[in-house]
C-alpha cells in the first residue's frame, strides 16, 4: 500500500519531474529533478527526503532520483519505478518504444526492398519518399506494416498486368476487401502516390486527378464511366462492331464504353483514323458531312482507358491515327501522349498550322500553364511560347472538317 503522503500535493510536481525524466532514460536513476518556485508543502516535502534545510522563497530545490528513490523505499519497500505506476499509468520505456519502432519501420522497408519493383526508378523513389518522410513510421507506430505490404503487392499486380482491370477487382485480388482501394483510404493514398511517381504525375489532388493516374495504369475506377465518342468507325464483331457499323452507316455520333470493348471485342480495319481533342469538332463533322466523313475519334480532353484500348485496336488493325488538338500546354501534353503511345502522327498540329491559328484580329486566350515539349515539331513550343497565345481546335474547324471529306472512289 502506497502510504499517503506521496499521494499528497507536496510531491505531484516532483514525481511529475521524475516520471518524465525515467521514461525518458528508461529508468536511469543517475540523474536529477527540480521544482521551481516550490510552495511551503513542497519545499518541506523535499527536505523530508534529502534532509537538507531549505529557506522559505528558494527558487529551486534540486533532488537527486537515487535519493527520492531510496527515500521512497524506506517508506514504502518499494522503488521509485513502482511508486510512479502505482499512483498514475505504468511508466514508459521511451528508448526501448522507439528502439522497437525503429526495427519496425526497417522491416517495412525491407519487405518493401525484396519486391521485383525495386529494378524500377520510380518504385525505389516512392519508397525512399515513404522512409523520409515519416509515412512508414506512422504505420509502424500503429502496428500496420501488413498495409503497406498490401500497397506493394498492388504496384506489383498493376505492373504485372497488359489488360485493364477494375479497381474494386484488384482490391478484391490482393485485400479480399473490394472496398479497400475506394478514396480516403490509407491504402488508397498509398497505391496512388506509387502510381503518380510511375506516371510522372503529381500527387493527385482531384477526383478527375486520381481517375486519370488509376486510368494511365490500366486501372478503372468505373468501367461504365471511360468511354470514348467515335464518328463513321466501322468495326467487326458480334455486338459492339455491329452497332459501330450501323452508327457509321447513318453518320452518326457514337459513344463506346470500355465496358463494351472488353466485353465485346472489336477488330478495326480503317487505313486512317482522324483524332481530335473537343466534342464540338465531331459534332461539327456529324452536322456537316454526315455519313461521307473519315473515321473520327475524339478524346474529349485527356483520354481515357477506353479511348487508349479503341487507339490500340485501331493501329493493331494496321491503321494510322492522325491526331489534332488545342493548341495550348494541356493540349500539346495530350497530344504528345497520344503520338508517344499509339505512334500517331500529328493532323494540322505544326509550327505553321499553329501561327496561322493566330494571325486572327481581336480577342484572344494567353497560354497558362506549365510549358510542353513538342518533340514531333520542336519550333511549336517555342513559337507557342513566344506568341502567348492558346488556339483551339474549334477556331481552326473549317481546316479539319476539310480534311474529313471522303475521297470520291
Amino acid at each position: 500500500m502506497i502510504p499517503s503522503p506521496y499521494s499528497g500535493p507536496g510531491y505531484q510536481r516532483l514525481l511529475t519531474a521524475a516520471r518524465r525524466s525515467l521514461e525518458r532514460t528508461g529508468g536511469d536513476l543517475a540523474g536529477s529533478v527540480s521544482v521551481r518556485n516550490p510552495d511551503d508543502v513542497e519545499r518541506k516535502a523535499i527536505i523530508g527526503i534529502t534532509g537538507q534545510y531549505r529557506p522559505e522563497g528558494v527558487s529551486q530545490l534540486t533532488v537527486r532520483l537515487a535519493d527520492l528513490d531510496a527515500a521512497v523505499r524506506e517508506a514504502t519497500g518499494h522503488g521509485l519505478a513502482e511508486l510512479l505506476g502505482r499512483l498514475g499509468p505504468p511508466l514508459r520505456d521511451r528508448p526501448a518504444e522507439k528502439e522497437r519502432l525503429e526495427s519496425a519501420r526497417e522491416a517495412i522497408v525491407r519487405s518493401g526492398q525484396k519486391s521485383f519493383l525495386m529494378s524500377e526508378n520510380w518504385y525505389a523513389a516512392w519508397l525512399a519518399e515513404t522512409a523520409r518522410d515519416g509515412t512508414l513510421t506512422r504505420l509502424a507506430n500503429v502496428g500496420d506494416g501488413v498495409q503497406f505490404g498490401q500497397a506493394v503487392r498492388v504496384l506489383e499486380a498493376v505492373a504485372g498486368r497488359e489488360e485493364p482491370v477494375l479497381l474494386q477487382t484488384l482490391a478484391a485480388e490482393v485485400t479480399g476487401d473490394t472496398h479497400a482501394l475506394d478514396h480516403g483510404t490509407a491504402l488508397s493514398t498509398l497505391v496512388l502516390r506509387g502510381l503518380a511517381a510511375r506516371s510522372g504525375a503529381g500527387r493527385p489532388v482531384t477526383t478527375e486527378d486520381r481517375r486519370e493516374i488509376w486510368d494511365a495504369c490500366g486501372v478503372i475506377v468505373d468501367d461504365l464511366a471511360s468511354r470514348v465518342l467515335v464518328l463513321n468507325l466501322p468495326a467487326c464483331g458480334s455486338g459492339l462492331g455491329e452497332w459501330l457499323s450501323g452508327a457509321a452507316a447513318l453518320g452518326t455520333p457514337f459513344y463506346v464504353t470500355l465496358q463494351q470493348l472488353v466485353a465485346l471485342p472489336v477488330t478495326v480495319s480503317a487505313p486512317v483514323v482522324h483524332v481530335c481533342e473537343n466534342p464540338a469538332v465531331l459534332r461539327r463533322a456529324a452536322g456537316v458531312l454526315e455519313a461521307s466523313s473519315l473515321p473520327l475519334i475524339c478524346t474529349e480532353g485527356r483520354p481515357s482507358t477506353a479511348f487508349h484500348r479503341l487507339a490500340a485496336a485501331v493501329v493493331s488493325g494496321g491503321g494510322e491515327l492522325r491526331y489534332h488538338g488545342d493548341f495550348d500546354w494541356a493540349g500539346v501534353s495530350i497530344a504528345g501522349s497520344v503520338m508517344a503511345r499509339h505512334g500517331a502522327t500529328p493532323w494540322r498540329f505544326s509550327t505553321a498550322d499553329y501561327l496561322a491559328g493566330t494571325r486572327s484580329e481581336g480577342d484572344y486566350v494567353a497560354l497558362s500553364g506549365v510549358a510542353q515539349a513538342t518533340p514531333w515539331d520542336p519550333e511549336l513550343a517555342s513559337a507557342m511560347a513566344r506568341t502567348g497565345r492558346a488556339v483551339y481546335e474549334e477556331s481552326v474547324a473549317d481546316a479539319l472538317i476539310a480534311d474529313l471529306v471522303q475521297s470520291p472512289e
